[in-house]
């Protein structure tokens, strides 16, 4: 029977796959959780509580601080937002006394007034993972086309109080509700994060006909050790995932936490780097308000950001797990470039890592290497000269990397028996 209705349910998800023509590239912008959660004190608290303050405020920033115009467009709400109660007619309504006193569509107006595009939270169970009302499979239809009216953008769906059964039924139709709207609005599932982000439970192709993003593992916490779980865990699994991601269908390894208190620059810049590699959306959650110039040009990084847009949306891999304590990422990209990253996992000091492009299989050739975070051009390189690169603890080295058809100078030329030192 459960063979029947998994069957039933791919064919429903492929005659109404998500239709929206949306996130061809990972989407980008904030996302309220990681860093305010479910914060709804505004007596005491009202510049930081989960309220229309809020998100306008950071729609301001996005508009006047140079984030839009690099691609930072969402504004995205997260859990408990919402009333208690849905209205007399059944609707979802916003917490109408001190927190959404103009309602989510006055909101999604004043988002879009600035260029940019307003998301909303929900949640296919009885309840939200914060208490509020769910999205069972008998609101799913009024819930979509309740966000569709309100001028919504995008629709975060998660999972908690559901079982496998309604998921199976609930994400799918979502998508026909979604589509029956008439709306482009991008759907994120946390589908797969509620069955162990793997198959057989987890049916990667089927995500990708009626998901544009999904989340397929735990909550990101504000701390390294997080990150690297995360990491681990995408690398680990990278032959199951990379496939399944692409333009309109994403892997999520959950939210950017650069500028909060867990991470420090070396981390930032290698959470930064690894998210480009993966073709990862990037939803920053921090305090734009407050963001040091440090954590502002880690991620306004436009080379890093050219890296994670760029428009093949092949999402990218670890090539190598060093006992050293080092990785090598690569991912490919428009025009025959690529990017690579250069991992230390290791918390002690510098580390001096020797390789060449021949050995991280690049054809023969020469190349022009661009450092990301050194923001300059490095030496061209034959693919056979060893170099040598220094990472700092817990830190990358990242570089895009292009086919040169001749030497830039004659004296850039170096002896291939003498590693060079980037």
């Amino acid at each position: 029977m459960r063979a029947t209705v998994v069957f039933l349910l791919t064919f429903l998800a492929v005659t109404l796959a998500l239709d929206n023509g949306l996130m061809r590239t990972p989407p980008m912008g904030w996302l309220a959780w990681e860093r305010f959660r479910c914060d709804i004190d505004c007596e005491d608290d009202p510049q930081n509580c989960i309220s229309e303050v809020l998100f306008r405020d950071m729609a301001d920033r996005l508009a006047e601080d140079g984030w839009r115009e690099l691609g930072y467009v969402y504004v995205n709400i997260d859990d408990c937002w919402s009333s208690k109660e849905r209205d007399a007619q059944g609707r979802l309504q916003a917490d109408p006394k001190s927190r959404f006193p103009g309602g989510i569509a006055k909101l999604a107006r004043y988002v879009h007034d600035r260029g940019l595009k307003l998301g909303i939270y929900g949640d296919l169970g009885t309840y939200t993972c914060g208490g509020y009302p769910g999205t069972t499979l008998d609101k799913i239809e009024i819930d979509a086309q309740t966000f569709a009216e309100w001028g919504v953008d995008m629709l975060k769906l998660d999972g908690c109080y559901s079982n496998s059964t309604e998921q199976e039924q609930g994400y799918p139709l979502m998508t026909k509700a979604l589509n029956a709207t008439g709306r482009p609005i991008g759907y994120s599932c946390s589908w797969p994060a509620y069955q162990g982000g793997l198959p057989p439970k987890v049916n990667y192709t089927l995500l990708g006909e009626i998901c544009n993003l999904w989340r397929n593992y735990g909550d990101i916490q504000d701390s390294w050790d997080s990150v690297l779980d995360i990491v681990d865990w995408f690398t680990e699994h990278q032959d199951i995932l990379q496939p399944a991601a692409g333009p309109g269908r994403w892997n999520d390894p959950d939210m950017l936490i650069i500028g909060d208190y867990g991470l420090s620059m070396d981390q930032s810049r290698s959470q930064m780097a690894l998210w480009a590699i993966m073709a990862a959306p990037l939803f920053m959650s921090n305090d734009l308000r407050t963001l040091n110039s440090g954590a502002r040009a880690v991620l306004q990084n436009k080379v890093a950001i050219a890296i994670n847009q760029d428009p093949l949306g092949i999402q990218g891999r670890r090539l190598i797990k060093e006992k050293s304590g080092v990785d090598v990422f690569w991912r490919p990209l428009s025009g025959g470039s690529s990017a690579l990253v250069f991992f230390s996992r290791r918390t002690d000091m510098p580390y001096r890592y020797q390789t060449s492009l021949k050995a991280l299989n690049y054809t023969a050739g020469t190349y022009k290497m661009y450092d990301v975070f050194l923001e300059k051009p490095m030496p061209v390189l034959k693919d056979a000269t060893e170099f040598v690169v220094s990472i700092n603890p817990t830190g990358v080295v990242m570089w895009y990397v292009y086919p040169s058809t001749k030497w830039q100078e004659e004296g850039e030329e170096h002896n291939a028996d003498s590693p060079v030192v980037l």
